[in-house]
């Protein structure tokens, strides 16, 4: 079917909103990766503006050469892979059940979730309640408090919801149980809304920052964000283990630029692989009833 004259005009406007909007959100980046491919002097007479002047690796590979800045970044990695997995996987057994209709408690749980997504706990109750369970200090929170989200619930109840109800009696007729049910025939049919709420709860258990500075004292437990938090704030850890001579190629402001780079590019590597089920699985979960 042709559009119509409006429909095309419509359509010519939002593609050029948005491609000057996504211009617009990338100068900071561009910024960002151009000051940590400067030189020194560059910077410091504020030459750089989204291009990089005098290019230089040096403070990258300072940057790459710090053993702390690795095994926070391992840290960080590790929690998000395990705790996007259990993530999913609780969230998968709470939602599947209360996708159907024969669970007579379901409508009352799901009132529940509904109070706990609208309503967050006190801050103060939260840590005493997180701190009263054995998480205090304890690098196991920075995933179990994560592994369900009510929101991602919803969805994933809703995209359940509207399963194939004739594939699941033909299965329940061989003498399939639900468990096997979910993991065999239901979850392998799913990717679209498990990928986007991996994607979902990967981007908590990445950037989280509240967990870690609220519960974590020990140093050898901080993840990426608070390192980086370090490396912004403290000029002494950033430069800690640099060479004291006039002629570094690299200061506070280009290794504070390649440490931000070196934070988000896991994401954006990982996001090209997960964007073609993103808004399949969000509009299906979020839509249907």
């Amino acid at each position: 079917m042709a559009e119509s004259r409006g429909e095309k005009v419509f359509t010519t406007a939002i593609t050029v909103f948005l491609i000057l909007f996504s211009l617009i959100a990338l100068i900071p980046l561009l910024s960002v990766i151009s000051t940590s491919l400067s030189s020194k002097s560059a910077v410091d007479m504020n030459l750089v503006t989204l291009w990089p002047k005098q290019v230089t690796l040096d403070s990258w590979k300072y940057i790459i050469d710090r053993p702390d800045l690795w095994r926070s970044f391992f840290l960080t990695l590790g929690t998000t892979v395990i705790g996007t997995v259990l993530a999913l996987l609780m969230t998968a057994l709470i939602a599947y059940p209360l996708s159907k209709p024969e669970f007579r408690w379901g409508p009352v749980i799901m009132v529940g979730v509904v109070i706990a997504m609208i309503f967050k706990a006190p801050i103060v109750p939260y840590f005493l309640t997180v701190r009263g369970i054995g998480l205090y200090d304890n690098p196991l929170v920075l995933i179990i408090p994560h592994i369900l989200n009510p929101f991602n619930l919803i969805i994933m109840r809703t995209f359940f919801k509207q399963f194939s109800k004739e594939l699941e009696e033909a299965a329940f007729l061989e003498g399939c149980g639900y468990f096997r049910m979910l993991f065999q025939f239901v979850l392998p049919l799913s990717k679209a809304v498990l990928a986007t709420l991996a994607l979902f709860y990967g981007v908590v258990l990445w950037n989280q920052f509240q967990h870690p500075l609220f519960f974590l004292q020990d140093p050898n437990w901080f993840p990426l964000q608070i390192k980086i938090r370090q490396f912004i704030t403290d000029d002494s850890v950033i430069m800690a283990g640099a060479a004291s001579t006039a002629d570094l190629n690299y200061n506070e402001r280009t290794l504070r630029a390649a440490t931000v780079i070196f934070a988000i590019v896991p994401i954006i590597v990982v996001y090209p692989f997960l964007q073609k089920y993103f808004v399949k699985g969000a509009m299906i979960g979020s839509v249907k009833g």
